[in-house]
């Protein structure tokens, strides 16, 4: 008798218990959500199947975007979450997100987005691939038109507006203040599909740009600008610094220059003038300050040493913190880590990618492990982030206004 050989049954990542639970939600997360953030949801009528794009400005936005859709939406989310342990199984069991490796090209991640396109399942993703620093959309890859073409679903481009103004990412408070969020275009592929790469490339970023500075609205809070160094590093007076701030001002801790945050997101300096009209503008000079820097000064003296929490990640599983008052060194080539035991150097030529999550833990990929450095609450990982990116472009030849990472 011939063997009749068993086939496995693919596991379908769209499920009926994803609609029961955002049935279910919905309602406790809007008003959360409206009491919390004053968000106003300017929902979609259209029950049809889309891939959902939105700027990123907030750590609610992915409920501000569900609760514009009435369908189970599914995220793409950074492996971060998924190394949680409980909490990761929870979400997955809840929402089953798509894991995505951040600030890399994730191939797997594409796969699993057209797994769930196929199963009739609607698609979120951000962009930009992590919160705005600035207040305005930050960088977007021109390959996000690839992924758009390869998936054929209708685009369905959000804009969430107030976001940063209400609570941007260096802050522990919200603001009082308004936001919302609305579709503001959707794209059929038949429009898409005929339309040149660069065309397209183009009109997505130009649909997806926010700038929260030029809004007008005013967001009111007695710690404006409380953790404003987790961002800012940059003195337009002593070049590297520190900053630290308190309640709405922040002030360089070489030169003693205080600027002070107001509420229509202005900044105005307290005791001379200051040359940057909002943080947006005060970033920009910060990466220009960073294309421009000659790293080899500091190969053999660090630019900074910070007291942090070192971890390695175990993807999709957990963390091992190998060391909680670990020496973290940033040197203009390398990344060094003291812990009691050994001390780790990590070139960055041997570095495939960096990337700041959240508001001031960084991970970092080298070989086939991913470490994560996460400081007290004054932290500024963004400094370590921006020094690799510059030396890489260095290293690659690149030109002066790439990507200097998120």
């Amino acid at each position: 008798m011939a063997e009749i050989k068993k086939t496995k049954k693919k596991k379908k990542w769209c499920k009926l218990r994803h609609k029961v639970i955002t049935a279910l939600l919905r309602w406790p997360f809007y008003a959360y959500a409206r009491l919390k953030y004053g968000i106003r949801v300017e929902r979609c009528r259209e029950k049809r199947q889309f891939l959902i794009l939105c700027n990123h400005q907030t750590a609610f936005d992915q409920f501000f975007v569900g609760l514009a859709f009435p369908r189970p939406l599914y995220y793409v989310a950074s492996e971060d979450l998924f190394s949680k342990g409980f909490v990761s199984k929870l979400i997955r069991w809840l929402v089953e997100p798509i894991p995505i490796k951040k600030s890399t090209s994730d191939s797997h991640a594409v796969r699993l987005c057209r797994k769930v396109a196929l199963e009739g399942g609607s698609i979120a993703l951000f962009p930009e691939g992590n919160r705005t620093y600035s207040g305005k959309t930050e960088y977007i890859k021109p390959s996000l038109e690839q992924l758009v073409r390869f998936l054929r679903l209708p685009v369905a481009i959000l804009n969430l507006e107030g976001g940063y103004g209400v609570h941007p990412r260096f802050s522990d408070v919200v603001r009082k203040g308004k936001c919302r969020i609305y579709v503001k275009r959707i794209l059929e592929v038949e429009e898409y599909q005929a339309m040149a790469a660069e065309d397209l490339a183009a009109l997505l970023e130009r649909e997806l740009y926010v700038d929260d500075t030029a809004l007008g609205g005013e967001y009111r809070h007695p710690k404006m600008a409380e953790y404003l160094e987790r961002v800012m590093y940059y003195c337009p007076e002593c070049g590297l610094s520190k900053w630290e701030t308190h309640g709405n001002t922040a002030t360089c801790l070489t030169c003693g220059k205080t600027v002070r945050y107001l509420p229509n997101l202005r900044l105005d300096g307290v005791n001379t003038p200051f040359p940057y009209a909002t943080v947006a503008d005060w970033y920009d000079a910060q990466e220009a300050y960073i294309h421009g820097l000659d790293l080899s000064v500091y190969n053999e003296t660090p630019a900074y040493v910070d007291t942090v929490q070192f971890s390695e990640v175990i993807l999709y599983q957990n963390k091992n913190v190998l060391d909680k008052q670990a020496i973290f060194k940033l040197y203009g080539d390398r990344y060094e880590v003291e812990t009691k035991h050994s001390t780790y150097v990590f070139p960055f030529a041997d570095v495939s990618t960096v990337s700041v999550l959240g508001k001031n833990k960084l991970d970092f990929y080298t070989g086939d492990k991913v470490y994560q450095i996460k400081g007290d609450k004054r932290f500024n990982a963004v400094k370590y982030m921006h020094f690799y990116f510059r030396f890489t472009h260095v290293l690659k030849g690149e030109l002066y206004d790439q990507f200097l990472g998120l």
